[in-house]
């Protein structure tokens, strides 16, 4: 009777172990930048601080930066929660950086109709297996990436007891296999439909920690909480877009030209002073050439010189041109998710142009204005001598009085008179009678 009891109270405190079981849950789609680092990172820290029993990342990734994998890896590696990397729903990857991550967790796994692989490093904008620099130094600096990803992830394949051989093709050959090609190869632990299915397999594996510590997964009946990006990251997420980096340089740049062109504005000045300093922000997260910058400068520089200089078109169609090349070398990533459409470039090109080519109308067509206030706004207008001008004196014109010299011969008091410009050197007035041609 007491040994029936005692397998009763057992049976009843592991099931209560595993209905009590949480894993913890996010979901990373799309590139490899800071904000899925941070991200994930912080995940981790929730998954120990609230002693979770693994925390499950559902990967779906192109790849992206190699400094943010190299932050997402260390998390992985110094967590003292198991991790595990699945790389779903079906029909997703983990190209690239993807790779590197999957290698790094605990406990990997794919769902059906899946892939893995092509995590040659790239350098300078060039593909995988494409012509690398011709020069010496550029050859050498990409060998020594290579290499360092090569050790890298044979480093983590070994201590996770995975296949180093094929982590090397992946890198050097840009290697890319399947699910079930990757269960086979040992490249992953599982394979699962669901996670559901998922936590039903790992129910009662021995996981090891990188501080040597063991953990027994209790995952069947285990309770799995999806933890979104915060409101921050989200939008740190959408800002970091090349396309929404690119449109928010592009739209700062149009506003605070506005508001240099019409001070007093400040709308435009202060709306385009938050896109440029956030479009700088997203650009400094992304792999940016330093020339696509300069050329962009370039090409407004141009802009404004065609204010200054009648250069009958030619400075304003090579602002064009110095933008959209300038537009096209800004981002040097292979990857298209790492890019701006060529579709947004031509746009914002067009819109740009249109946009300078609009104030610069608006510019000269203020310098042919005839000026509406000051000593300037009265040549033309007609007047009186007050006081001879010998040839200084005083003259009268909409009752007021000015002080004005006459051009030719000195002029007698009550002369009708004709403003004929403006000597600013000595605020006077240049007159001539009014009967003398101007």
């Amino acid at each position: 009777m007491r040994k029936s009891v005692a397998i009763i109270l057992l049976m009843y405190v592991v099931t209560q172990a595993h209905a009590a079981s949480l894993v913890h849950r996010i979901v990373v789609n799309g590139v490899i930048n800071p904000v899925a680092a941070e991200y994930i990172a912080q995940a981790v820290e929730r998954a120990e601080s609230e002693q979770a029993e693994a925390l499950l990342i559902q990967l779906d990734t192109p790849g992206g930066l190699m400094a943010s994998m190299h932050e997402i890896m260390k998390s992985i590696q110094g967590a003292r929660v198991p991790v595990i990397v699945y790389v779903a729903p079906s029909g997703a990857r983990a190209a690239s950086a993807g790779v590197f991550i999957t290698y790094s967790a605990h406990i990997a796994a794919m769902a059906p109709a899946t892939n893995i692989g092509s995590a040659h490093p790239v350098f300078g904008g060039n593909m995988p297996g494409s012509a690398q620099t011709d020069t010496l130094s550029g050859s050498i600096m990409m060998e020594k990436v290579t290499n360092d990803a090569i050790a890298k992830i044979k480093a983590v394949a070994q201590s996770r007891g995975r296949n180093a051989e094929w982590a090397e093709q992946a890198i050097r050959e840009s290697a890319n296999i399947t699910a079930e090609e990757a269960l086979k190869k040992d490249v992953i632990d599982y394979i699962a439909a669901t996670t559901e299915d998922l936590m039903t397999q790992l129910d009662g594996r021995m996981v090891t920690l990188d501080d040597n510590s063991r953990h027994t997964l209790r995952t069947a009946a285990a309770t799995v909480i999806t933890y979104e990006m915060t409101w921050r990251q989200r939008l740190l997420d959408i800002i970091t877009n090349p396309n929404v980096a690119y449109i928010l340089m592009m739209i700062g740049t149009m506003g605070i030209m506005f508001e240099l062109y019409n001070p007093g504005s400040i709308v435009p000045g202060v709306a385009g002073g938050i896109a440029l300093i956030t479009g700088f922000f997203a650009l400094n997260t992304l792999p940016v050439d330093f020339a696509g910058y300069l050329l962009i400068l370039f090409a407004i520089i141009l802009f404004i010189l065609e204010i200054k200089i009648t250069s009958y078109g030619i400075l304003s169609i090579g602002g064009v041109v110095a933008l959209l090349i300038g537009s096209i070398m800004l981002f040097k990533s292979p990857l298209p998710e790492l890019r701006a459409s060529l579709q947004v470039v031509l746009f914002m090109v067009v819109i740009m142009a249109a946009f300078f080519l609009f104030v610069i109308g608006l510019a000269l067509k203020a310098q042919k204005k005839r000026p509406l206030t000051g000593m300037e706004a009265m040549v033309g207008k007609t007047g009186k001598v007050t006081l001879p001008l010998k040839p200084t004196g005083t003259i009268l014109v909409h009752g007021e009085y000015w002080r004005a010299r006459a051009e030719d011969a000195p002029l007698k008091k009550g002369t009708p008179v004709r403003i004929v410009g403006v000597d600013d050197e000595h605020l006077l007035l240049k007159v001539r009678a009014e009967d003398q041609p101007a």
